[in-house]
């Protein structure tokens, strides 16, 4: 076997246009554009349990405020919006900044989950939504002796 070193180049990639037009519809208008000060898709952990089931949507620097959730035809949607507006003066300046980040997550609900107990809850950056379960499928599963 023959070890062979590999040195990066240091050119940089060429963009053309067709790679940005690539890059735009393959990656999407957030990563083509940058993600500095807005939300494109938050990080997601689904967990499951017993008794139901748990969304951890990573959402820091917002409140609780800014969120909405709601159920239509079994979809679960997570959106936020937040927008701030920044103003200082000196002497002969005067700066303005507005940041607005915002995003919206969707979810399949199975029949399991019981609508009317869905509860949430943000804390530390971290929104929790707990979705129970209907108490019929909450039964753990048993094995039926054939007589």
């Amino acid at each position: 076997m023959t070890l062979v070193n590999v040195r990066p180049s240091n050119r940089r990639k060429v963009r053309t246009f067709g790679n940005l037009f690539d890059e735009f519809f393959h990656n999407g208008l957030a990563d083509f554009v940058g993600t500095d000060g807005h939300y494109s898709r938050p990080s997601v952990n689904v967990l499951e349990s017993k008794d139901g089931f748990k969304i951890e949507l990573a959402a820091p620097g917002l409140s609780k405020e800014d969120f909405k959730i709601n159920i239509e035809k079994n979809v679960l949607t997570i959106s936020a919006s937040h927008e701030h507006q920044e103003e200082s003066t000196d002497n002969k300046y005067k700066r303005r900044e507005f940041n607005y980040a915002a995003f919206k997550r969707s979810f399949n609900l199975p029949e399991i989950v019981d609508k009317d107990a869905i509860a949430a809850a943000y804390e530390n950056g971290v929104l929790n939504v707990t979705l129970p379960k209907v108490e019929a499928a909450k039964n753990e599963p048993k094995e039926i002796v054939i007589a």
